[in-house]
């Protein structure tokens, strides 16, 4: 048996994949990888166009990244969160400088779920209340209380749930029951809506709204321009604080630092993860208010990780932080995601099965349908009983395109450094499937 398939026999034999039915599963066996590009054993190149699990920011193999780790083990490769290390300083210094003025201390986790989980937890204690609100087409995280957090069917597994969860509906415009005759119009309606739920839930006990700024995995669901700056008003009308979950939107995937500044509004804490280490070392975190800091100056803040602001994250973390703001990678992702963007509507434009194209940044997907008409999904609600979607994946994957699919949808996501030389060939073939699933599975 060479190396390649004992790699693979012993994965499946030992590992439980997530996500996923066990039986069947065969994985790409990835041998080394660099920039952009994965190879296998037998010198195949594979585009990496999902990032990963839309965290690997930066590439592989990115020697500032693997300095900066290789440097900090020398130094030291772990101490307790009550020590005061080096590299948890100035991470966190640097951070913080990121954010408004308003905005004073972030506690780190070892993800972004812990980091939600932390979430929860500091807005029940500032506000003393105890609901809290999220959307139904979310994903939070798998641990339990993200798992609750979370609206859709990945939290099922986590039910009966954790009492005061409430659940409100999206903004999710390309299928609103009902026809706008604006996207403002459309954004005073869900506005609306929550408001009504919250005044129904009692506003006095409701300590917090959670948001994907754009949620991910469920669609790169854009909202309207007046919706998060109507919930900000909605939120001080009542005092309940706006959290916003950027684990996959932050660090420069929709073209912003943080995906909330495309839009005139401030939160009140900040969730990340993802790429604030771009996956090299398991890193997240909740940056929060000085209103909300200072708090805990004179009450206990019930929080707490072995590994939290781990050296090596954090000195990963800077490394992560000074490449985003000293090589132009913002300034990259609005450049090429621009070309993204004109590729996806010319692919709309093409094929009667992409329904819809949604895209800020190079963060990016395709809804796949039967029809534009009706814009009946090609495969229905939590049942793609034939496999269809995994099969257009893996059409992409024999092609050299690695990605990931939900539902309908199929996302390009690249690495933020993928230059438009890079994306013009990996569209082709996008375009080239897009065509198969025209021919065969409409």
């Amino acid at each position: 048996m060479d190396t390649r398939e004992s790699i693979k026999q012993k994965h499946l034999a030992y590992n439980l994949q997530s996500w996923s039915k066990q039986k069947g599963l065969c994985p790409l066996v990835i041998e080394k990888a660099q920039g952009i590009y994965m190879y296998d054993y037998n010198g195949a190149r594979y585009a990496d166009m999902s990032s990963q699990m839309v965290n690997l920011n930066l590439g592989h193999n990115n020697r500032a990244i693997i300095d900066a780790l290789k440097a900090q083990a020398d130094k030291l490769c772990t101490l307790a969160p009550y020590h005061a290390v080096e590299s948890r300083s100035e991470l966190a210094e640097k951070l913080i400088g990121l954010f408004p003025g308003s905005f004073g201390k972030v506690f780190f986790t070892n993800a972004g779920a812990e980091g939600v989980e932390n979430a929860i937890k500091i807005a029940r204690m500032y506000t003393g209340r105890q609901k809290i609100f999220s959307r139904y087409r979310s994903y939070h995280g798998a641990t339990y209380g993200a798992a609750n957090l979370t609206g859709e069917p990945r939290r099922f597994a986590s039910e009966p749930g954790i009492p005061g969860f409430v659940k409100f509906v999206d903004a999710y415009l390309y299928r609103a029951p009902v026809p706008f005759e604006s996207e403002e119009a459309a954004g005073n309606y869900y506005l609306a809506l929550l408001e009504e739920q919250i005044q129904l839930e009692g506003a006095e006990n409701v300590a917090a709204i959670f948001l994907e700024t754009v949620p991910g995995t469920n669609g790169i669901l854009i909202p309207p321009a007046n919706y998060l700056p109507g919930i900000r008003k909605i939120c001080d009308k009542y005092g309940i604080l706006m959290v916003m979950d950027e684990v996959m939107s932050g660090f420069g995937r929709t073209g912003k630092m943080f995906a909330y500044q495309h839009w005139d509004f401030v939160p009140d804490m900040v969730v990340f993860a993802k790429g604030i280490t771009c996956g090299y070392v398991p890193l997240g975190g909740v940056v929060v208010t000085k209103a909300i800091a200072s708090h805990f100056d004179d009450n206990m803040f019930y929080c707490g990780l072995t590994y939290s602001a781990h050296p090596l994250g954090c000195a990963v973390g800077i490394a992560c932080i000074d490449y985003y703001l000293e090589r132009g990678v913002l300034d990259n992702v609005n450049k090429v995601g621009k070309v993204l963007g004109e590729l996806l509507e010319s692919l709309k434009a093409k094929y009667d099965c992409v329904g819809d194209v949604r895209y800020i940044g190079l963060f990016s997907c395709v809804e796949f349908v039967k029809s534009k008409a009706t814009k009946e999904p090609l495969v229905a609600f939590r049942k793609d009983t034939c496999g269809v979607m995994p099969k257009i994946i893996k059409l992409l994957s024999d092609r050299g395109f690695v990605t990931y699919s939900f539902e309908n949808m199929a996302y390009i996501n690249p690495p933020l450094i993928i230059t438009e030389e890079q994306l013009r060939e990996e569209m082709l073939k996008l375009d080239e499937v897009c065509a198969i699933v025209q021919a065969e599975f409409v």
